[in-house]
């Protein structure tokens, strides 16, 4: 099968089934779900062709001609005949407007008396004013659905923008936790140096005291050096207790400095980790924005060609009209 000569002039999405050769009765659905059916010209031969594919296969590839006739059984069902392909085709669509609009005006003729006029001879006259104003309305239609794909595409980079600028906040937000924890770290180090040099004070112990007496004294002048001696042991290791005592409370202090420190330092490492894991989730979302804001590109890329196709071949024939 080749359209190399022929132009695409519509397409539409419909259901599409086929007689069953066997009871000639029962229609055969082509697949669960709706199929694109689409209608070409070859200008050389000045002959219509449907074809509708299910994958790399056809399923619809039927060459209209004088005596075809398409009949409408229902509001949203038409039938035609294939003598070639000996078959009859069948296409249900999603609501009677868009079965009053295939095919084109092209491809309209009459069924009969009181039937719906949809299929016409090579040799049918040009379109008139109607159909002409058929042909705009498509032309519009294309154009809105082009402009809501742009829309589409626009919201997504819009999140993907959202995104990274989530993650440039995130990625800030980390490298000041990370000068905190630094700054804790070093706090800590030295508080732990302080404990050290307050532990060393505390075990040094003060100068001994001793006097030399000629053994010229008296015993009254021994007692009261005696005396006077126990006064300055007795004042000093009150001076000594105390300087212990305020020494042992600066240690205690600096202690729970340290752990409060050391507490802290663990929340900040708790509070980087769950800093660094949303970064992580951030990025990965990110990276799936990207690519569903690629693959949204590269769909808007078929249809904008689609419709540019579409425009082209329903605005010539626009302009073959008189």
């Amino acid at each position: 099968m080749s359209t190399a000569r022929e132009q695409p002039i519509f397409s539409t999405r419909a259901h599409v089934f086929q007689i069953d050769p066997a009871t000639k009765r029962n229609w055969i659905p082509a697949g669960k779900h709706a199929l694109t059916v689409s209608y070409f010209y070859d200008a050389a031969r000045n002959v219509y062709r449907i074809i509708s594919l299910g994958g790399a296969k056809a399923i619809i590839n039927s060459t209209v001609t004088p005596n075809m006739t398409f009949t409408k059984t229902s509001q949203k069902f038409g039938q035609w005949a294939d003598s070639r392909a000996n078959t009859v085709y069948g296409l249900g669509f999603a609501s009677e407007q868009h079965l009053t609009q295939v095919p084109p005006s092209p491809l309209v003729s009459a069924n009969g008396p009181g039937d719906e006029k949809l299929f016409r001879s090579q040799s049918a006259d040009a379109p008139g004013p109607a159909e002409r104003e058929r042909l705009k309305k498509m032309l519009s239609e294309g154009s809105v659905g082009e402009v809501q794909w742009e829309a589409e595409f626009f919201a997504l980079q819009d999140s993907n923008n959202k995104l990274a600028g989530a993650l440039r906040e995130a990625n800030a937000a980390a490298a000041q936790w990370r000068q905190q924890l630094e700054a804790q770290r070093a706090e800590a180090e030295r508080l732990r140096q302080r404990v050290a040099e307050l532990e060393a004070q505390a075990a040094a112990e003060p100068p001994a005291v001793s006097e030399k007496e000629g053994p010229s004294q008296s015993l009254e002048q021994l007692e009261a050096l005696v005396q006077t001696k126990d006064q300055e042991i007795q004042t000093l290791r009150s001076q000594t207790s105390g300087s212990r005592e305020a020494a042992d409370t600066e240690r205690e202090e600096t202690q729970q400095k340290v752990q409060d420190l050391e507490t802290r330092n663990a929340e900040l490492e708790h509070q980087l980790r769950a800093t660094e894991r949303s970064l992580e989730e951030a990025r990965v979302e990110r990276e799936r924005a990207r690519a569903e804001v690629g693959r949204a590109a590269q769909l808007l890329d078929v249809r904008l060609f689609e419709l540019s196709e579409l425009r082209e071949g329903l605005a010539r024939l626009a302009e073959g009209a008189p």
